[in-house]
């Protein structure tokens, strides 16, 4: 009575959401780790690009099993440089609203 049709762009994702949460989440720590060794923006900027042109030559790999090791060399790499004393935000130990401004 009720036929599924599956359309050609609903064809399932090589990768889950979860993995892509992942490889973003790696993305943004090699940028902040590369942001507490570099205090000039210029020159940070030019170490984001190599960071992105990185993420970018494996954005292509299928394998999971190479993928699995292109992650894992990336976290051994981001462990070996990370900078000993990162810049840490202050937190703010009351809102305005308790300020009573």
């Amino acid at each position: 009575m009720f036929s599924t049709v599956v359309r050609q762009s609903e064809a399932p994702a090589t990768f889950s959401k979860l993995h892509k949460s992942y490889v973003q989440g790696l993305y943004r720590r090699f940028l902040r780790n590369s942001l507490n060794w570099n205090i000039q923006r210029n020159l940070w900027r030019e170490d984001a690009q190599r960071i992105r042109a990185e993420f970018e030559h494996n954005r292509n790999v299928k394998n999971p099993r190479e993928l699995a090791t292109v992650l894992q060399n990336a976290e051994k790499k981001l462990a070996s440089r990370l900078h000993p004393d990162p810049y840490k935000h202050e937190e703010k130990s009351e809102s305005l609203k308790d300020q009573h401004v």
